[in-house]
């Protein structure tokens, strides 16, 4: 007679045996969600997406007790599912421009943990590299909370033909380096890009340091490591000491604590997702009194808050200008169609530069 153990494990085996089929059904699902984030330059990791399944899945769960043992067991599958599409994002070409250890490869690296970023020499090239199928994706600095808009990236963007698929917030934190061994009452003198100098000009001035230009951060780092020289001393991240065997001296010395530079994923495709709520329109007005009042007007009147205004000079065109504007909302409903609809009336270039999560911090 089959014991009460028995037909439990028979049960168990039997639901096993299912859950092995579905397991690798859903892990195949998510080879295809994979692909998807790769053609439209997504990261991995959706938290809101992932969010909404636990909250959706649990539902269905009536036992108060099961449901939370439920809600760890999805917790740990969608955990699998990441991991392993961080294995098959090994293969993702991730361009910026700097050298390993400039803040664009710690950012690339922060979006695309196992991707494989490639350095290219400046802004233009690491997106052309894009553009012409040598990378699958850009990462490239649009702004920063201390000197302002990236004009480069901005200009690309404007002109070419790749899409914001998000836009992320690194916050950015100044250190002291040196050579193993030194200290920093050893330093002298400090190497860095220039904008960091100026970050940290008191904490310079209060120590009496000496200062050298570099063309970023990184270079800066590793000249510091190659001149073994214990009064010598570096201005970057702690990322860059690590990568180039340097000793952080002394931590967050930039004046300001709110340093923050945003870094948008550019790629061939514009990507529609839930999580994506906010959007970037670019646009050249009719050279006639109250163009821009009237565009402007025209997006509030659609309900749409915006949350940048910027303008840039049109290179071709003396004393004439774009405009970049950030808004909360996308444009890919009715209400974002007629809006659109309406704004090409009073626009010479319309373009919809792409959708972002707004705050994403890495």
């Amino acid at each position: 007679m089959e014991s009460k153990l028995d037909k439990a494990r028979k049960i168990i085996n039997d639901v096993d045996s299912k859950m092995a089929e579905l397991f690798v059904e859903r892990m195949r699902a998510a080879e295809i969600v994979f692909e998807y984030k790769k053609e439209f330059g997504l990261p991995v990791l959706d938290q809101k997406r992932e969010d909404a399944v636990i909250e959706k899945n649990s539902a269905m769960i009536e036992d108060a007790v099961l449901k939370s043992y439920y809600i760890d067991f999805i917790k740990h599958l969608m955990s699998v599912s990441r991991s392993y599409q961080y294995r098959l994002q090994s293969g993702l070409k991730v361009a910026y421009s700097g050298v390993e250890g400039a803040f664009a490869h710690i950012a690339a690296g922060r979006i695309f943990p196992d991707g494989n970023r490639v350095s290219y020499r400046d802004f233009k090239s690491a997106y052309d590299s894009v553009v012409n199928g040598d990378s699958d994706v850009a990462v490239l600095p649009i702004e920063n909370s201390y000197a302002g808009e990236v004009g480069q990236t901005i200009d690309l963007i404007f002109s070419g033909g790749l899409f914001i698929n998000g836009i992320y917030e690194l916050e950015i934190h100044q250190n002291l380096l040196g050579i193993e061994g030194a200290t920093a009452e050893d330093i002298k003198k400090v190497t860095s890009h220039p904008q960091a100098l100026s970050q940290c000009h008191d904490y310079i001035k209060l120590k009496g340091f000496d200062t050298e230009e570099a063309n970023n951060t990184a270079i800066a780092a590793k000249t510091v490591a190659e001149m073994k020289d214990k009064s010598l001393g570096a201005i970057a991240s702690v990322e860059t000491a690590e990568i180039y065997g340097l000793k952080v001296l002394e931590t967050n010395i930039n004046k300001s604590s709110e340093n923050t530079t945003r870094f948008a994923v550019l790629s061939n495709v514009r990507a529609v997702s839930s999580s994506l709520s906010s959007s970037v329109l670019m646009f050249t007005v009719k050279h006639e009194a109250g163009s821009l009042a009237n565009a402007i007007s025209i997006i509030g009147k659609y309900g749409y808050n915006m949350t940048a205004l910027r303008s840039r000079p049109l290179k071709k065109h003396s004393w004439q200008y774009y405009f970049y504007i950030e808004i909360d909302g996308t444009t890919e409903n009715e209400t974002g169609r007629k809006m659109i609809e309406e704004l090409n009336t009073v626009c010479d270039k319309l373009k919809i530069a792409g959708t972002f999560a707004p705050h994403s911090e890495i």
